[in-house]
């Protein structure tokens, strides 16, 4: 007996659904921040600027603050006394009379401007610089300019020295991270201390851009024979 085939194409289409799986669609790699740095040369990319951390300098208002609102409530309330019909503060007549009698050249105001107009300008130049200057910049990623990342000054050193101990020949390291300059001193044992130097210039390099800082620091390395 034969059975019905049925119309043309309907058991090699039906035979064909039940014996394959259709194809899965493959998942997408995952993402990665890309740094301006990796891109490739050919991709059109902007460069991001990363500024230092700005300190909140909380004591140095908090003193401001304090020594202005002392002196103002000392004036205000010297005022309404007097409005009300009281005599003035001793300090306060004692204080006008001495800045309408002494003159100009006098030692006192001149001392007394000097210390004013170095407070002005310490003041201005805490309101105008970030500080912060033990914490490094650290690369943004392209694709999130806005985040910011800082490294420890301290912390960079120590990695730094861990990294200058490999090289054959060191006996011992120091290493003090800057803003312009990386500036390692260490003892030489033994081999040649130029070729030590040579090494130790390209392990503290590579170490450095490791870090991937924002402006990287100029190696500077001193070398000193030890022989005991």
């Amino acid at each position: 007996m034969t059975s019905d085939p049925g119309p043309p194409g309907h058991s090699s289409a039906s035979s064909s659904h039940r014996g394959t799986m259709p194809p899965t669609k493959e998942p997408d790699p995952p993402e990665h921040d890309v740094l301006t740095s990796d891109l490739p040369p050919g991709e059109p990319h902007r460069r991001h600027r990363t500024h230092r951390k700005w300190s909140a300098r909380r004591i140095t208002a908090a003193v401001v603050a304090a020594v202005i609102l002392v002196a103002a409530v000392a004036a205000l309330v010297d005022v309404v006394a007097v409005r009300a019909g009281r005599p003035a503060a001793a300090w306060r007549r004692h204080l006008a009379d001495e800045l309408a009698t002494r003159p100009v050249d006098d030692v006192w105001m001149l001392t007394g401007a000097a210390v004013a107009a170095a407070v002005g300008v310490w003041l201005m130049i805490l309101a105008f610089t970030p500080g912060q200057r033990r914490w490094l910049p650290l690369r943004s990623p392209a694709r999130c300019p806005r985040v910011r990342a800082f490294l420890d000054r301290d912390g960079a050193a120590v990695l730094l020295r861990d990294a200058a101990m490999r090289v054959p020949g060191i006996g011992s390291a120091r290493v003090l991270v800057g803003r312009h300059r990386i500036r390692a001193r260490a003892d030489v044992r033994f081999r040649d201390p130029r070729q030590v130097k040579d090494d130790l210039t390209a392990v503290l390099a590579e170490e450095r851009d490791r870090l991937a800082l924002a402006r990287p620091p100029r190696v500077v390395v001193r070398l000193r024979r030890r022989t005991d």
